[in-house]
């Protein structure tokens, strides 16, 4: 009975929440999210899509896994690349991370 009581004062004190607070505070949190982090993450992935097509023989790159090589083919959506004299390795385009200044594997 003590806890019944106590329940009925608590309810009759609040207060009903506006709506519009609510669709303002979620607009809001959406706006937020869409800033700092939907729209940053788009402008990066159209960068790397247009490092990939733009790709082509000879470019020197480096490898998300960090292997640098030269391009000697590109194959639909793979890249071969020469790593070492005679030694060639494929990959998918998506793992260029960045393309190199020329001359720059020779000065390593």
């Amino acid at each position: 009975m003590l806890f019944i009581s106590s329940a009925y004062a608590q309810s009759a004190g609040a207060q009903e929440a506006n709506p519009m607070v609510t669709l303002v505070m979620f607009g809001g949190l959406f706006l937020f999210m869409y800033f700092l982090i939907i729209r940053p993450q788009r402008k990066r992935q159209k960068e790397h899509t247009d490092l990939v097509s733009a790709l082509g023989k000879g470019d020197e790159v480096v490898m998300t896994s960090g292997m640098l090589g030269k391009i000697t083919k590109i194959e639909g959506d793979y890249v071969v690349l020469e790593v070492n004299n005679n030694l060639e390795l494929k990959f998918q385009k998506v793992a260029v991370h960045a393309v190199l200044p020329k001359g720059t594997i020779k000065a390593i």
